[in-house]
């Protein structure tokens, strides 16, 4: 009898599992209540789905706002990525302020993601101070885009560390003004940049590789 309870319970427990990935991966309420009478002859209200919701965002919540004690992040990259979200029938585009880091032993842990609705200074300095006052000690170098509310944030809230340019995006900044067909080539270039092994020489590279796109005269 026992065991019969047991065997209920998981699959009680994996239906569950299965209607909130259902949610979060962004399919409807009533697709999911299609999708669960096809499978088991019954619908899902949307009562049912908003309470399993509210169990997962309790989980989701208490990980975003954890302790963060792994040690000290040397290395925080951030980032801002937009998402469309329906506020009260309308629908737009909001920033999700995202902090991945490096700590002391060369692990990679994503520290955070929040609302920042953009990414302007306010928005950034938010973050960071929530950041800080979860645990991020440390900082000696952050990398990002060149989003100048960023850039003002992080003098504010971390002074002491330094800002390096993502080479990401930088690409992606080059990539905007070359012509489609001569962008693989490019990119092989300011590759070998980056993949030199010291300062001088990446710097002597660069300077190799700016004559050669001056003369490659890129405009179409």
């Amino acid at each position: 009898e026992t065991a019969i309870i047991e065997r209920y319970r998981r699959r009680e427990s994996s239906v569950e599992e299965a209607l909130i990935e259902m949610y979060l991966a962004g399919v409807s309420v009533r697709r999911v209540e299609d999708i669960t009478e096809a499978l088991w002859g019954s619908k899902v209200s949307p009562a049912n789905i908003s309470e399993l919701n509210k169990k997962a965002y309790v989980h989701i919540e208490d990980w975003r706002n954890r302790p963060l004690q792994g040690g000290r992040y040397p290395y925080v990259y951030v980032d801002g990525i937009y998402l469309r979200r329906n506020w009260g029938g309308e629908y737009e585009n909001v920033a999700i302020l995202v902090a991945i880091a490096v700590n002391e032993d060369g692990f990679r842990e994503v520290l955070g993601a929040a609302e920042g609705m953009k990414e302007d200074k306010a928005s950034w300095v938010s973050f960071f101070q929530w950041l800080r006052g979860r645990g991020l000690d440390g900082v000696k170098l952050i990398v990002g885009d060149k989003c100048m509310g960023m850039l003002e944030a992080v003098g504010e809230v971390f002074p002491d560390a330094k800002y390096q340019r993502c080479t990401v995006h930088f690409y992606r900044n080059v990539f905007s003004v070359v012509p489609k067909s001569k962008i693989k080539i490019v990119a092989k270039m300011l590759k070998a940049i980056h993949a030199q092994e010291s300062k001088k020489a990446s710097r002597e590279k660069a300077k190799a590789v700016v004559a050669e796109l001056r003369a490659m005269k890129l405009k179409e």
